[in-house]
């Protein structure tokens, strides 16, 4: 097979706040894997967390590892990228492709390939940490692209009076729009704010909470589960699927992102035992074009929440294949995961 790399940056519409910061844009790696008839595409968007800081980094992981040879199933591949330590978002780049490369082979779309419909929930658009007037220009934007549903960045550094301001104002510029309203804190709240702040978003008819505490926190879990206001999903607690069994027991659902378990290949295990353990599920994104969120939307029919949205704020989407129809993004209906930078892609 041969495998080339290339490095774009990916500037954002609006610029994307939340509790750990504010993010304009990022350069991200896109990897092709052809064997001379069809090619695979896949995406690594650069997390420090995740195991790469930068392309670079990503891609320097992805040589070393690719070196050794690319031999056996994609799960077999996964398990010794994993074990050679290639961060999960280098990794998600190579695996998407190679089950991308895998489905075109078959002449297949990919969600067809895993046994799969073309369907999938609503997906959340997000409206990300900014002060109340920026947030009411904001949101007609969001609702003018199709959203149906909003995901609401808190957690503010400046406290939950902040938070609640900010709240109020998405609140008021989506009033009458008939979109359901989510919350993410991205781990921005201590566990008394986090028992008040859901509290007072569960009388204002949001529909769940995201990640409330800090990762590490999750022995806090119990005692904010007990008493909960609104489901519980957890984000940057989960990476893994061997994650999931020790706070299983105290939240209501888990959200997963390739960047993090590295594609395809370990989604499908977290899912399994997410709903071995009576979990609800989720996808989300990171910062994507449509490549990634082709990848991940080809999974959506697993999912009770979806937030595949991040190529919706790039100016411009260097990418095709995740339209967002009637406030859902599918992958397109073609073989693979339908995901392909605009130019230079052979099976285009």
């Amino acid at each position: 097979m041969k495998i080339d790399f290339q490095t774009l940056y990916l500037k954002k519409r609006f610029p994307l706040r939340i509790s750990r910061g504010v993010f304009l844009g990022e350069e991200n790696l896109f990897l092709s894997v052809s064997d001379g008839t069809h090619t695979g595409w896949g995406e690594m968007a650069p997390v420090a967390s995740e195991g790469a800081a930068s392309a670079a980094e990503g891609q320097a992981q992805l040589e070393r590892f690719i070196a050794q040879g690319l031999y056996g199933s994609i799960h077999d591949i996964w398990a010794r990228g994993y074990a050679a330590g290639v961060g999960g978002c280098a990794l998600a780049a190579l695996d998407m492709a190679l089950w991308d490369l895998r489905a075109k082979q078959a002449g297949m779309p990919l969600y067809r390939l895993l046994g799969l419909a073309r369907r999938g929930v609503v997906s959340s658009l997000t409206v990300g940490i900014n002060p109340p007037e920026e947030v009411r220009a904001r949101v007609p934007l969001l609702l003018a692209q199709g959203a149906r549903a909003l995901k609401i960045k808190l957690g503010s550094p400046d406290g939950i009076e902040a938070d609640q301001a900010m709240f109020a104002a998405v609140h008021e510029a989506a009033s009458g729009s008939g979109a359901v309203l989510r919350v993410d804190a991205n781990g921005g709240w201590s566990l008394e704010e986090a028992r008040a702040m859901m509290g007072w978003l569960a009388e204002r008819g949001v529909e769940y909470v995201e990640q409330p505490l800090v990762k590490g926190a999750e022995d806090q879990l119990p005692a904010l589960f007990k008493s909960r206001a609104l489901p519980i999903f957890v984000d940057e607690s989960c990476q893994f699927s061997s994650d999931i069994p020790g706070f299983a027991d105290c939240v209501d659902g888990v959200n997963l992102k390739l960047m993090k378990c590295g594609g395809i290949t370990e989604a499908l295990r977290i899912v399994a035992t997410a709903r071995a353990h009576g979990l609800k599920t989720m996808i989300g994104c990171m910062g994507e074009s449509s490549v990634a969120i082709a990848a991940g939307a080809s999974l959506s029919a697993l999912f009770d929440y979806i937030d595949l949205d991040s190529h919706l704020n790039l100016d411009p989407d260097p990418a095709e294949g995740a339209p967002f129809l009637d406030g859902v993004t599918l992958p397109a209906d073609r073989p693979g995961h339908g995901g392909q930078l605009k130019k230079g892609d052979p099976d285009a």
